[in-house]
């Protein structure tokens, strides 16, 4: 099976990454996913499910311990035919 995580940390800095966004970051770019899109108000990654449902536990984990007050995340099952 196939995921699609979306996510976004906050608080916000438009002048600065702040470090929980920075740590969210890295976890998604070091996991072993693929399509990912990191940007400054949203993030997406794909992968398979226990890859995806990894880097998930650990972006929460890391970017609370830096500093995030508030994770949103939506977490989609990618059909066969979705790109």
């Amino acid at each position: 099976m196939r995921l699609r995580v979306e996510f976004t940390t906050e608080p916000f800095d438009l002048d600065e990454a702040p470090a929980h966004a920075v740590a969210a970051r890295d976890v998604i770019e070091a996991a072993a996913l693929d399509a990912v899109d990191v940007g400054p108000f949203g993030n997406t990654a794909e992968g398979g499910a226990d890859a995806v449902l990894t880097a998930v536990d650990a972006l929460l984990r890391r970017s609370l311990a830096a500093g995030a007050t508030r994770i949103s995340l939506q977490v989609n099952v990618v059909g066969e035919g979705e790109a």
